[in-house]
């Protein structure tokens, strides 16, 4: 396989990775990632660091190196896309929360369910997370734990056949979030969890979908300086110093953008 940095795509802009896999990779078929955004860094932090998108691009870029993606940002305005003009859907984190009152969310249910009866795979992150379990049937909402923050830790339960060549037992990544999905859809399968967060990572396969709570595209820099930008109106100052601590280990971003890449590519068949 041929690599690309993830350093090179997180400077590109999506034309600009188009036409490199165009060049480098004409033999190749592409895969269309529709990524639909959600939400954007707190405006402070938007000028030292990428847009979601951006993250989720350099993080899936070397292990899709025929990776082409179209953002659609639904805070912006944009029309979600026709099911059939993407190979696959990706959905990120957000601020807001799926019981929220912001048109675009009930919107975007009801794009989940048909994008699911259309048999196009489905990637949710955080938000995305939530609000596919939300349209499954789950019940979703704040936690009566708190926010979670730091570094997590995730026991791996069930293995999915895309998953069964990583001997991992266990995974960490950054988390941020106070909202979490309180009951499982019809079907789902868990399979990751934790105390914290018992439905940390789930998997649909009557609707072509995974799902993790925690943040494979956040790097422990950008999770930290997102702490610090709510320190003293989210969190407290134990809670950011504990963050920041917990995420001098390492996290497993890697493996995880590993894990979703080969969801894609066994879903799609390549």
């Amino acid at each position: 396989m041929i690599r690309v940095s993830t350093r090179q795509y997180a400077t590109f802009s999506e034309r600009e990775i188009a036409g490199c896999i165009k060049s480098q990779f004409h033999d190749r078929i592409v895969m269309q990632l529709a990524i639909i955004e959600t939400g954007r860094p707190p405006e402070p932090l938007q000028n030292t660091w990428p847009d979601y998108p951006a993250m989720f691009r350099a993080l899936l870029a070397p292990e899709i190196p025929e990776l082409s993606t179209t953002t659609i940002s639904l805070i912006a305005g944009d029309r979600l896309p026709d099911t059939h003009e993407q190979d696959a859907v990706l959905i990120t984190g957000s601020p807001y929360g799926v019981y929220d009152s912001e048109p675009w969310i009930e919107t975007l249910i009801k794009f989940i369910q048909v994008t699911a009866k259309s048999g196009t795979p489905q990637i949710g992150i955080c938000f995305g997370h939530q609000i596919l379990a939300k349209a499954f049937g789950a019940d979703v909402g704040k936690s009566e734990k708190g926010w979670g923050i730091g570094r997590h830790v995730y026991d791996i339960i069930h293995r999915p056949d895309w998953m069964q060549n990583q001997p991992a037992s266990q995974f960490a990544l950054g988390v941020s979030h106070q909202d979490q999905v309180k009951s499982l859809a019809e079907h789902a399968i868990v399979f990751a969890s934790s105390d914290f967060t018992p439905y940390a990572a789930l998997h649909y396969p009557q609707h072509k979908a995974i799902s993790f709570q925690g943040h494979p595209e956040f790097s422990a820099e950008f999770s930290c300086a997102l702490y610090d930008i709510r320190r003293g109106t989210k969190l407290s100052d134990d809670q950011v110093r504990s963050a920041h601590q917990s995420l001098s280990a390492p996290v497993d971003n890697e493996l995880v953008g590993r894990w979703i890449a080969q969801y894609l590519k066994t879903s799609l068949g390549r």
